[in-house]
C-alpha cells in the first residue's frame, strides 16, 4: 500500500535511448550521404579535368596525324592502287575534319556544362578510335610495298602514333588500350603473314614486345598524370579553402578588434560615469574636514579619503591595462629634461610623502633623455607610488646617473623589501608582494597591475626594467634610456609652488565649469574653503553670458571639466574666457573622467595641465600651487 514500484521508469529510459541511437544513426548516415555527394563531386571534377585536358592536346595530335598522312601518301602514291590510295586518303581526311570541328566546338564553349562535356567526350573518342583504326588499316594496305626502307618507315610512323597516344590517352585506360589493339594488331598480323620475307616473324615478335612495352609506358604515365591532376584538383580546392578560411580569420580579427575597441569604449564610459560621484565624494569630504573639530570625525573624513584614494588607483590600474593591451598608447621619443620631470613628480608626491614622515629626495635633475615623456612620466609615478605605499620611515630617492654611455635611471625606498622567492613574480598581473609582518592598510591598495603596466610600458619604450631588494632594508627599481639632446631651456617653477600644505587663495578669482551638479557645488565649497572667489558655470553658454557682463572679472586660474552638455568640451570655455581676456595669460587645469588618451596632446596645443577623475583634495592644491606659482 505504501510503496509504489519504481520498476517502470526504467522502460521510460529505453525509448530515450531508441530515439537517441535513432537519431545517431540519422546523423551517421546524412555524414555519409555527404561525404559520399562530396567523393563523387570530387570525381565529377576530376573526369572534367580530363576531359578538358584531352580537348587541350587535339591541336598537336592533329598537326601530328596531318604530318603522318602526308608522308604516308609521299612515300606509297606511286607504289599502290589509285583507288586503294584515294580511298584511305579520303577517310584520314574527313576524320581530320571531324576532329578539327569538334575541338572548334569546344573551343567556342569552353565552360560548358558537365553533361555537354561528358557527350563531347563520348563522340572524341569515337573519332579517336576511327583514328587509329585507319592507321591500322594503313599498315594493312601498304606493307609489301617499294623498297625495304619504305615498310620500314611505314612502320615508324605507325608506331609513333601509338607512342603519341600514350600521352594523349594515358587516363583514359579503355580507350587507349582500343586505340593500340586498332594500330597495332592489324600491323603485327600483316608483317606476320607476309611469308615473302624471312624475317617476318622476327619482326612481327619485335613489333609485339613494342606492343607490350607501350602498354607499360602508358600505365605508368596514366598513373603520374591522374595523380598530377588528382594534386591539382586538391591544390585548387585547398585554396578555394584557404581562402574561405582567411576571410574567416579576417572576419574574426575584425570580431576581435571591434570587441576590443567596445570593451576600451565601456572601460572609458563606466569609468567617468562612476569617477564623477568619487571626485564629488573627495571634494565634500575635504570641504568638511576643514569645518570641523571633532577629532573622531576628522579621523572618519581621513578614512573617507583613503578610500576615494584606493578607488582612484583600482581605476587607473584598470584603464592603462586596458589602453595597453588593445593597442591604445602610441610611443613618441623626445628629449625630455629630467628637472620638469622631477618637478612636476614633487609637487604630485611631496604632500603624501611629508604625511608619512617620509624624505622624498631627487638627484641628477640636470641630465637629459631620449624618451617618451608620458610613458616615462608614468612609469616613474608608478614606482614613486610604489615606494611611497610600501615605506613607513626613511625616504624615497629618484636618481638618475650615465652608465656605459646610457642613463641609469632608479627609484630607492627604505620600505618593507621583497623576498628573493617573489622578485621574480613582482611583474605578474595581480601579484602582490606578500610580507613576514603585518601590513598597514595602505600597502593593500590595488590589484597588483602596478608593476605590470611599468612592465608594459618599459617594453614599449625598448628598455628592461630590473629589480633589487633585501626584506626589512628596502628595493630599486632601475632602467636604462638613452642621452637626449637638450631642448631649449624653459623657466623653472618658483620655491612658492613646493609648499602645497597650508595654500591659501585669498584674494584669487577662480573660474569652474563643471556639468555634474555635485561636482561642481563641492569644487566651489572646497575652494572658498581655501579662501578663492568662485565664479561656477554649467555649460560653455554660461561662461560666454558671465564673460560679456560688465561685472566680471580676469580669472586667476580656470577648472574646467572636459566633456560638457551640447556636444561642448572644456576647451571650448577655456577659449571664451582667454578670448576676452587677451591680454593677459590665465592658467588652467582641465579635469576629465576619461584617461584614454589623446588629452597630453591637448594640453600642449591649449596650454592646460590635466588631471583624472577622481581628483583628491591634496593632488588638487598641489596642481593649483603649480600653475599659479609659475605664472
Amino acid at each position: 500500500m505504501n510503496g509504489v514500484p519504481a520498476a517502470p521508469a526504467a522502460p521510460a529510459a529505453e525509448p530515450a535511448a531508441g530515439r537517441q541511437a535513432g537519431h545517431d544513426a540519422v546523423h551517421d548516415a546524412h555524414n555519409d550521404a555527404h561525404n559520399d555527394a562530396s567523393n563523387d563531386a570530387g570525381n565529377d571534377h576530376h573526369q572534367l579535368d580530363h576531359v578538358r585536358a584531352l580537348f587541350t592536346q587535339t591541336p598537336a595530335s592533329l598537326t601530328g596525324n596531318a604530318v603522318g598522312a602526308v608522308l604516308v601518301l609521299a612515300m606509297f602514291g606511286d607504289l599502290a592502287e589509285p583507288v586503294r590510295l584515294a580511298v584511305w586518303a579520303v577517310l584520314a581526311a574527313v576524320l581530320w575534319v571531324l576532329r578539327l570541328l569538334h575541338y572548334l566546338r569546344y573551343r567556342r564553349t569552353p565552360r560548358a556544362d558537365a553533361e555537354t562535356l561528358r557527350r563531347w567526350r563520348l563522340s572524341w573518342k569515337a573519332l579517336v578510335l576511327l583514328q587509329g583504326a585507319m592507321w591500322g588499316i594503313a599498315a594493312w594496305l601498304f606493307w609489301g610495298l617499294g623498297e625495304p626502307y619504305q615498310r620500314l618507315a611505314l612502320l615508324l610512323i605507325v608506331y609513333t602514333y601509338c607512342l603519341g597516344s600514350v600521352q594523349l590517352l594515358a587516363t583514359q585506360w579503355r580507350v587507349f588500350l582500343a586505340f593500340i589493339s586498332l594500330v597495332l594488331v592489324p600491323t603485327i598480323l600483316r608483317v606476320a603473314t607476309d611469308v615473302s620475307q624471312p624475317w617476318h616473324w622476327q619482326l612481327a615478335g619485335i613489333l609485339t614486345l613494342l606492343f607490350g612495352i607501350t602498354i607499360l609506358m602508358a600505365r605508368t604515365a596514366g598513373s603520374a598524370l591522374g595523380q598530377a591532376i588528382r594534386l591539382k584538383s586538391r591544390t585548387d580546392a585547398m585554396a578555394l579553402q584557404l581562402r574561405v578560411e582567411k576571410a574567416e580569420a579576417d572576419a574574426a580579427r575584425r570580431a576581435a578588434e571591434a570587441a576590443s575597441r567596445a570593451k576600451t569604449q565601456f572601460f572609458a564610459a563606466a569609468s567617468h560615469d562612476l569617477r564623477q560621484p568619487l571626485h564629488a565624494m573627495g571634494l565634500f569630504a575635504e570641504a568638511l574636514r576643514q569645518r570641523i573639530r571633532d577629532p573622531e570625525v576628522a579621523s572618519l573624513v581621513n578614512s573617507i579619503n583613503e578610500s576615494v584614494d584606493a578607488l582612484e588607483g583600482l581605476f587607473g590600474e584598470l584603464l592603462d591595462i586596458t589602453r595597453i593591451d588593445t593597442g591604445g598608447v602610441e610611443v613618441n621619443p623626445a628629449p625630455v629634461r629630467l628637472k620638469e620631470l622631477f618637478a612636476r613628480l614633487r609637487l604630485h608626491f611631496e604632500p603624501v610623502a611629508f604625511e608619512k614622515g617620509l624624505q622624498l629626495s631627487f638627484r641628477g635633475e640636470q641630465h637629459v633623455v631620449q624618451a617618451d615623456p608620458i610613458l616615462l612620466e608614468r612609469v616613474l609615478r608608478n614606482l614613486v607610488s610604489n615606494a611611497i605605499r610600501y615605506s613607513d620611515d626613511g625616504g624615497v630617492l629618484v636618481s638618475c646617473r650615465p652608465r656605459r654611455g646610457r642613463l641609469l635611471v632608479q627609484v630607492w625606498d627604505s620600505g618593507i623589501g621583497i623576498s628573493e622567492h617573489s622578485l621574480p613574480r613582482v611583474f605578474e598581473e595581480f601579484f602582490q608582494v606578500q610580507s613576514n609582518r603585518p601590513l598597514e592598510a595602505h600597502h593593500r591598495k590595488g590589484l597588483g597591475l602596478g608593476l605590470a603596466i611599468v612592465k608594459r610600458l618599459s617594453d614599449l619604450m625598448g628598455t628592461r626594467i630590473g629589480v633589487r631588494s633585501r626584506v626589512g632594508h628596502g628595493t630599486v627599481f632601475e632602467f636604462e634610456l638613452p642621452v637626449g639632446k637638450a631642448p631649449r631651456p624653459l623657466e623653472t617653477p618658483t620655491a612658492g609652488a613646493r609648499a602645497p600644505i597650508g595654500l591659501t587663495l585669498e584674494g584669487r578669482r577662480f573660474v569652474v565649469v563643471e556639468d555634474e551638479g555635485a561636482v561642481r557645488e563641492g569644487l566651489v565649497v572646497l575652494l572658498q574653503a581655501w579662501g578663492a572667489t568662485v565664479e561656477a558655470f554649467e555649460t560653455v553658454d554660461g561662461v560666454r553670458a558671465w564673460a560679456a557682463s560688465p561685472a566680471a572679472q580676469a580669472p586667476d586660474l580656470l577648472l574646467v571639466d572636459y566633456r560638457l552638455p551640447q556636444g561642448t568640451t572644456g576647451l571650448d570655455a577655456l577659449a571664451v574666457v582667454r578670448s576676452h581676456w587677451s591680454d593677459r595669460p590665465i592658467p588652467a587645469i582641465v579635469i576629465t573622467g576619461s584617461s584614454l588618451g589623446g588629452h597630453e596632446d591637448e594640453a600642449v596645443t591649449h596650454d592646460f595641465h590635466l588631471l583624472i577623475k577622481p581628483v583628491l583634495p591634496n593632488k588638487l592644491r598641489a596642481m593649483i600651487a603649480f600653475k599659479l606659482g609659475v605664472r
